[in-house]
């Protein structure tokens, strides 16, 4: 049974956590608001470009002009899988969790035979990938140095790939990251970004016959689709950092109210302990007392 001064230095020790994680609480929710009004902006741009492209690339169709990242290699055995997460932990299952949609997803390429290499973004997926898959691993984008997304970070990965695709390492590229919806639900994602894929809404039914492009719309899709590359890793690592917060803020809610149950509980034991050690010296001062 611990001493009386042990469980006193263990609810000081628990407070103290307990500050912690209530100031990361209180961090996170500043960074959320931020965090998910970037998101939540960059979603009516990306969701039109979109839109467009689809448009244009139901135009093009099957042609042999068609741009190779519309119409791919001609071959799918070997597939690249662009791991984001975050820098950092303390954030719930937020990374575990896309970690486990890519490994799930690269075992079933294995499995069928297919060869897979990955490229990490950010420490904690490198970290979490490498203990299974550490033999598939080609390259890591290091973003531990940026307090603020932009467009330009994006764009290097972007370049990152394109090279890749160019160069011939790769047949299929696939996008893996945390799509926000609330501050208690973040959901794991995965999308395929070369060859381009899109999901077409319903208000583009019809576009190729209002639209008439100029110049073809090949040409315009050739400078469309490494822009559309770009635009989707982006929209990906604002989504994921609206996820990353939103999921700390939760984390270290709970930590919080854990905290919180653990010091009533100690509390508890350590009034007992002190109450019990009164009663056994009061029943040696009066047994002493009898005794003379």
């Amino acid at each position: 049974m611990p001493s009386l001064k042990d469980l006193k230095n263990r609810i000081a020790s628990v407070k103290n956590t307990r500050k912690i994680t209530k100031a990361m609480q209180m961090v996170a929710a500043a960074k959320l608001r931020r965090a998910q009004e970037a998101a939540e902006s960059a979603r009516p741009f990306a969701e039109r470009m979109n839109a467009v492209m689809s448009s244009l690339a139901a135009s093009v169709g099957g042609s042999d002009s068609a741009p190779r990242l519309l119409a791919g290699t001609g071959s799918q055995q070997v597939h690249l899988l662009v791991v984001m997460t975050a820098e950092r932990g303390l954030c719930g299952g937020f990374n575990v969790n896309i970690a486990k949609k890519a490994k799930q997803a690269a075992h079933k390429l294995k499995a069928e035979g297919k060869t897979v290499k990955i490229i990490t973004v950010g420490k904690k997926g490198r970290d979490s990938m490498r203990r299974e898959l550490g033999d598939l691993f080609i390259d890591h984008v290091d973003l531990s140095g940026v307090k603020n997304l932009r467009y330009v970070d994006a764009q290097s990965i972007a370049k990152n790939v394109l090279a890749r695709f160019d160069a011939g390492e790769f047949d299929v590229a696939t996008i893996f990251y945390s799509r926000f919806q609330s501050v208690i639900a973040q959901i794991p994602t995965a999308h395929q970004i070369i060859p381009a894929t899109f999901d077409a809404p319903e208000d583009a039914i019809g576009a190729s016959a209002v639209y008439d492009y100029e110049p073809s719309e090949e040409a315009i899709l050739h400078d469309l689709l490494p822009r559309g590359v770009a635009t989707q890793i982006f929209t990906a690592l604002l989504e994921n950092a609206a996820s990353e917060q939103g999921a700390r803020m939760s984390a270290m809610d709970n930590a919080t109210r854990n905290a919180g149950d653990m010091i009533d509980d100690l509390t508890v034991e350590f009034n007992r302990s002190r109450q019990a050690a009164i009663t056994t010296e009061l029943t040696e001062i009066i047994s002493g007392a009898e005794a003379l």
